[in-house]
């Protein structure tokens, strides 16, 4: 359990969701566009698939956006927030969209 904690890093609290929400950071959902659609999503979620976050992280740096990633458990999030911020975009966990729903 551990290495899965550590793994995964730490996800954000709803407190500190809301805040960067408020501030303006973007929610991207890296789940596949099948489970964004069939099994629900947040409401001002982007859908980008882990497989292309890297192709749209200069697209984020550009607009010097702070970015928000969900998915299903938390692991694709977790990798999607190592992608990002080797590429530069401030970018945090936020494990499960289930968790802000």
């Amino acid at each position: 359990m551990d290495f899965l904690k550590k793994f995964l890093g730490k996800r954000l609290s709803r407190e500190h969701f809301n805040i960067l929400v408020a501030e303006g950071a973007v929610i991207v959902d890296v789940r596949s566009p099948n489970e964004f659609k069939e099994e629900g999503h947040l409401p001002d979620a982007m859908n980008i698939p882990l497989q292309f976050i890297v192709q749209k992280a200069e697209q984020f740096k550009e607009k010097d956006a702070t970015v928000i990633t969900v998915c299903r458990q938390g692991i694709r999030s977790s990798m999607a927030v190592s992608l990002l911020s080797n590429a530069g975009v401030r970018a945090f966990n936020g494990g499960s969209w289930s968790s802000f729903s």
